[in-house]
């Protein structure tokens, strides 16, 4: 009997499962959002957090290394979309059983869906969505004569800006953000980074020398020599082009929707004058050729299930709470990260939030992942390596030279 009386009590300090949840860097929502849900279990789970770096390759590697290792402290990770083929290929990725499948793409953006799948299944849980939108101050369009309800063109904003002596910002760094711009651009003109087989290395074939490639490079080349670049476009990444859309030459950017609230923030603090919120649009990201709708980036965050968790029935009960369309919402209003659950862009809250969050929408409609691939991380820096700074670029020959050195990283017969 006093055995049994141990044994009770032991159960009982032991309490319910505690799931772990790797998160990226926010402002707090995904900690809220696990109080939340700790909360909605009634006692079947607790969820705490753990913070990733706010790097997204420094998150991949760290989480990378730790679930070689078997590490069963991975309940749940926040994942950057590109990153998910690896995890999947590797076996890091719990199956995501088919009804919890069914569920949580239901009623989602499709970028966020072809986001959270690989060899054709859903391996992760769609939570929120991200994409750049056309940002543009209303006075210079309205000066330039450009009717912004309806799509406009990298040569249209340069043109406009260039006349009036504004600028165009786009992320020229020698980061992901490059090769977010590029691999836009490219999809926008009709091909992809990749042209067939994402999961043989030696066997991948690059759509970067192709007339597709050619005519993305054509047009980063074109801004980043244009008069509307800015004097530091080759190290700009988002919050610079941000800063700079807050400026007097302000004219044109691409950019995620943070620098809505985040204008608004300097307005509640006294450092942004509220004309300069006041005078900004918001639109689909620009088209590369006239005749063909754009691919926005996309990006956001997904939910996956370590391999090793020794409770993933719970984890994914888990994710399911977290995605909820009212979390989604919180998060949204809260931390300004866009929802992937179409439901959400509906909501007056969301709405009084982001006035122009049926264009995220829209955009998250049309938008296109980067390449979904095991590899991603080598294809993603040979890119970086080949087309920076874009103001140095030969349209004609770099798609080539990027498909020798990729070619030759994935072979192993070179290194980045």
């Amino acid at each position: 009997m006093g055995a049994s009386l141990l044994s009770a009590c032991g159960g009982d300090s032991a309490g319910p499962p505690t799931l772990t949840w790797y998160i990226n860097p926010d402002s707090g929502g995904q900690a809220e959002i696990a109080t939340r849900c700790t909360e909605a279990a009634n006692g079947a789970y607790s969820i705490e957090t753990a913070l990733l770096p706010r790097d997204a390759n420094a998150q991949r590697e760290q989480l990378i290394r730790r679930l070689a290792a078997n590490d069963d402290s991975i309940d749940l990770m926040s994942l950057d979309p590109p990153f998910i083929p690896e995890f999947a290929q590797a076996g890091f990725l719990a199956p995501v059983p088919d009804g919890v499948a069914g569920r949580v793409t239901e009623g989602v953006v499709q970028s966020s869906i072809d986001g959270s799948t690989w060899d054709g299944e859903i391996v992760a849980v769609p939570f929120w969505a991200n994409t750049q939108l056309l940002w543009y101050r209303k006075s210079v369009a309205e000066a330039a004569g450009l009717d912004m309800t309806q799509p406009v063109t990298w040569d249209q904003i340069v043109q406009a800006a260039e006349g009036q002596g504004k600028r165009v910002d786009a992320q020229g760094t020698r980061a992901e953000s490059l090769t977010v711009w590029f691999n836009a651009l490219i999809e926008s003109a009709g091909g992809s980074i990749i042209a067939e087989n994402a999961q043989d290395p030696k066997k991948i074939v690059l759509g970067l020398d192709t007339a597709a490639g050619e005519r993305a490079a054509e047009v980063m080349k074109m801004v980043a020599t244009s008069d509307a670049a800015g004097p530091a476009f080759s190290t700009e990444n988002e919050d610079a082009s941000a800063t700079g859309f807050e400026g007097p030459d302000a004219g044109f950017q691409v950019n995620y929707p943070f620098v809505w609230p985040r204008a608004l923030s300097a307005v509640e603090a006294g450092t942004l004058d509220a004309s300069v919120p006041d005078d900004y649009g918001a639109a689909v990201y620009p088209r590369v050729n006239a005749d063909e709708p754009a691919a926005p980036p996309y990006g956001g965050i997904n939910l996956g299930v370590g391999a090793f968790s020794k409770y993933p029935d719970l984890a994914f009960a888990a994710t399911e709470c977290i995605t909820t369309d009212e979390n989604q919402a919180y998060y949204f209003t809260t931390n300004g990260n866009p929802a992937s659950s179409k439901a959400v862009y509906d909501d007056p809250a969301v709405l009084e939030t982001f006035p122009m969050a049926p264009v995220i929408q829209e955009s998250l409609e049309l938008a296109a992942p980067r390449p979904q691939t095991p590899y991603y991380n080598e294809i993603s820096v040979g890119i970086q390596r080949s087309y920076h700074p874009p103001a140095s670029i030969n349209p004609q020959t770099v798609g080539e030279k990027a498909t020798e050195l990729i070619t030759a990283v994935l072979r192993k017969e070179r290194l980045l």
